[in-house]
């Protein structure tokens, strides 16, 4: 047991030995290395150190070369412009040098001047002196004096330059007065045979065919009704006479007889005749014939080559289809005055389109129903002003018949061209539009009265039939109501015969069966 213990404790000891050996020696190890790193630490060091104080060295040169070089550069500008100071320096000196030599040139000159310009005077006092001793001599020999002389001689100068002034002048006002004469003469003839039309006379009655006499007493209707129907919607008088396979329509209104005879002839075909039938067909035909003045009205613009014009204006024109003027058609007469004007100005040298367009609407105040008491050149200015149409072409319309100032070249072409389209033999008749006015103003006279909803002047003018409404007159207001308009025509219209006045108050009572 003793040997035991003892080997252990022999080997524990030994054990214990080597380790503490291995500890000293690894401690050893370690303490060797680690002076190791250090020292390569150190050299590492010394070397960066070296590196940037070098990096840095190189950096100092670096700007102080840069430095040096500035600092030369701006020595040299500052050189040159001390050279160019010095430069400019010397340039004014010789220049004030220059100026005081010139300045003493000009005192020298001043004086020479001076001394001519005295003796220039003197010189001029004695021409005085001899020149009012000649005149003195001169008023002895003459007997009178210089004054008088003077303005005898003006007087006669005068009278001769006027005498010669004003042959020159009647010479040139001839002379311009026969070119002019001869160029007006030569445009005019020219444009007339350009544009030479027909003539279209316009009249108040039209002409219905029928076929048999059973169509005319369908016409007619149960004691009339159907006829007078026709008559209270259209505002035409419809004439059925003995006159065989026709029937007449009467109306100084062209648009009326239109629409008159676009409804019989619908009625006719239809077969089917009476009061509520004729009131349809009338309003159906009378919109079918707005679409037609639509229509025509474009179709008169393409034809004419004017573009952009306003919807309302092109309305405008095609109702002049359906309209006279002094007999002459409208339209017809419009056309022509707008080639006309157009040629005119292109002889002298203007626009042909706006002298073209200008001609077209000149007349457009005849057709509207706006403002009937303005006249319609002027009423037709105020359409073109609405429908913004150019200033020229408004004062061409409204200048047409001289009722305002023409403030542009296209005016007295527009007037021109109107003269010449009614000018032509045959164009026009004064009667037909004297007539037409009479009717029209005993319309618009009946439709002043409230309650008036119609008013048709029938039978060439000797009857008025007046269609009131049944809500707002009464049966004894209409009695009353003839009485005043027969009155105010009588006061103040002049017509030939005696005027029938009927005022027509129809009640209607209608229902539905549901």
């Amino acid at each position: 047991m003793d040997t035991t213990t003892s080997l252990l404790i022999g080997f524990a000891a030994g054990a214990l030995v080597a380790l503490t050996a291995y500890i000293l020696i690894r401690k050893q190890i370690l303490k060797g290395r680690r002076d190791e790193i250090l020292e390569k630490a150190e050299l590492e060091g010394e070397k960066i150190k070296s590196e940037r104080i070098l990096q840095a060295k190189e950096k100092y040169l670096q700007l102080k070369s840069e430095h040096d070089r500035m600092v030369s550069e701006r020595n040299a500008q500052l050189k040159d412009a001390e050279n160019r100071i010095r430069q400019k320096e010397s340039a004014l000196g010789q220049k004030s040098n220059e100026l005081e030599q010139k300045i003493r040139e000009n005192d020298s000159a001043r004086q020479s001047l001076k001394a001519r310009e005295e003796n220039l005077a003197r010189k001029v006092s004695e021409c005085e002196a001899l020149q009012a001793q000649v005149n003195k001599q001169l008023e002895e020999v003459a007997g009178m004096s210089a004054q008088d002389a003077k303005n005898l001689l003006m007087e006669n100068l005068k009278a001769e330059a006027r005498t010669e002034a004003q042959a020159y002048i009647n010479d040139t006002v001839d002379e311009a007065r026969l070119s002019a004469a001869k160029e007006a003469k030569r445009i005019i003839i020219n444009t007339i045979q350009r544009t030479a039309t027909e003539t279209a006379i316009e009249n108040a009655v039209t002409t219905f065919p029928i076929d048999n006499d059973e169509i005319k007493g369908r016409i007619i209707g149960r004691e009339g009704r159907n006829i007078r129907a026709l008559e209270a919607a259209t505002g035409v008088e419809i004439v059925v006479d003995d006159t065989p396979d026709a029937i007449l329509l009467s109306a100084f209104d062209p648009v009326r007889r239109e629409v008159a005879r676009l409804a019989l002839h619908q009625l006719v075909i239809d077969g089917r005749i009476h009061p509520a039938r004729i009131e349809e067909v009338v309003a159906k035909v009378q919109k079918q014939l707005d679409e037609e003045m639509l229509e025509t009205g474009k179709r008169t613009c393409i034809d004419l080559g004017i573009h952009g014009m306003n919807i309302e204006l092109v309305k405008l024109i095609g109702r002049m289809k359906y309209r006279s003027s002094y007999g002459q058609n409208l339209l017809q007469h419009a056309r022509e005055v707008a080639n006309i004007s157009a040629i005119l100005a292109s002889e002298l040298g203007l626009n042909p389109k706006i002298a073209k367009r200008a001609g077209l609407l000149h007349d457009i105040g005849k057709v509207s129903d706006e403002d009937p008491d303005l006249p319609h050149a002027l009423l037709g200015m105020k359409l073109a002003e609405q429908y913004k149409e150019r200033p020229e072409i408004c004062n061409a319309i409204g200048a047409h018949h001289e009722e305002i100032e023409m403030t542009n070249l296209i005016s007295p072409l527009v007037l021109v061209g109107d003269a010449i389209s009614g000018a032509r033999p045959g164009a026009r008749r004064e009667v037909i539009e004297s007539y037409i006015r009479r009717l029209k103003g005993m319309e618009d006279l009946a439709q002043a009265y409230d309650g008036v909803t119609k008013a048709y002047a029938i039978q060439a003018g000797r009857e008025l039939r007046v269609i009131v409404g049944a809500e707002q007159v009464t049966d004894q207001q209409a009695g009353t109501l003839s009485t005043d308009i027969a009155k105010k025509i009588q006061d103040e219209m002049t017509y030939p015969g005696q005027v029938k006045i009927t005022v027509i108050r129809e009640t209607r009572s209608v229902a539905y069966a549901k």
